[in-house]
């Protein structure tokens, strides 16, 4: 059964009177999880739309780079994305859900963050409202003040002239310093540790990317402090 089939099991039960957090009640363990991830990734996209007042075509273009989705099942994509806007529980219950779903899991919350930052971003515009909707969310999720810095300097900030910025790691660090925190982050983001986790195939893209940035701010540093060393 495809990852669309299940999600549309789930929202046969939601079209039944139960509610999307009831739901994810019933989505803890592999593989629910990934219908679960996807769940939650429309969902919360959803509330974040209502913060800044509108969907654009653009992030709904951006949705479907994250996510694969058949023309036979956008209508349930589309569904999902409704309930949640509509539904009377606030964004900050389902981080919640989520948060508690996948609490001995930072890695996969972090990539459902990108995924979100991913479609804030798709219309060029970094609302403020959709700033304070994703620091929220990323406190929900227990990230530190620190990644989340990190993670918005990747994707609204300036972090293509910044390298130092996509490691998260001070410019005056010594280099044993930041080669062990790639190495780290290349470990952590490794899709095949990201499959083994039950994220969605469909999420892996965005690992994929992040890996890409990764090694390009590696590579770049290592570019800088070479030659600097070469001026010495």
């Amino acid at each position: 059964m495809s990852l669309w089939s299940r999600i549309s099991e789930a929202i046969a039960a939601l079209a039944s009177g139960e509610s999307l957090s009831a739901v994810f009640d019933r989505l803890r363990t592999p593989p629910e999880r990934s219908v679960a991830f996807t769940i939650a990734v429309i969902a919360l996209s959803a509330k974040m739309a209502k913060a800044d007042g509108l969907v654009t075509p653009d992030e709904v273009t951006a949705f479907r780079e994250v996510f694969h989705i058949a023309p036979q099942d956008e209508p349930g994509a589309a569904r999902v994305f409704n309930l949640a806007r509509q539904d009377v529980a606030g964004f900050e219950e389902y981080a919640a859900r989520i948060q508690a779903m996948f609490r001995d899991d930072r890695e996969t919350l972090s990539v459902l963050l990108e995924g979100l930052f991913h479609i804030a971003m798709a219309d060029g515009v970094y609302h403020p409202n959709e700033d304070r909707f994703l620091e929220r969310v990323a406190e929900i999720f227990g990230l530190d003040e620190r990644s989340f810095r990190t993670m918005r300097s990747r994707f609204a900030g300036d972090a293509a002239c910044d390298p130092y910025a996509v490691l998260g790691v001070s410019a005056d660090a010594p280099m044993d310093e930041i080669r062990g925190v790639w190495r780290k982050l290349v470990r952590e983001t490794h899709p095949d540790r990201m499959l083994a986790r039950g994220v969605p195939q469909e999420a892996i893209r965005l690992a994929e990317k992040r890996m890409a940035d990764i090694n390009r701010a590696w590579e770049e540093i290592s570019e800088d402090r070479a030659h600097a060393h070469s001026h010495v």
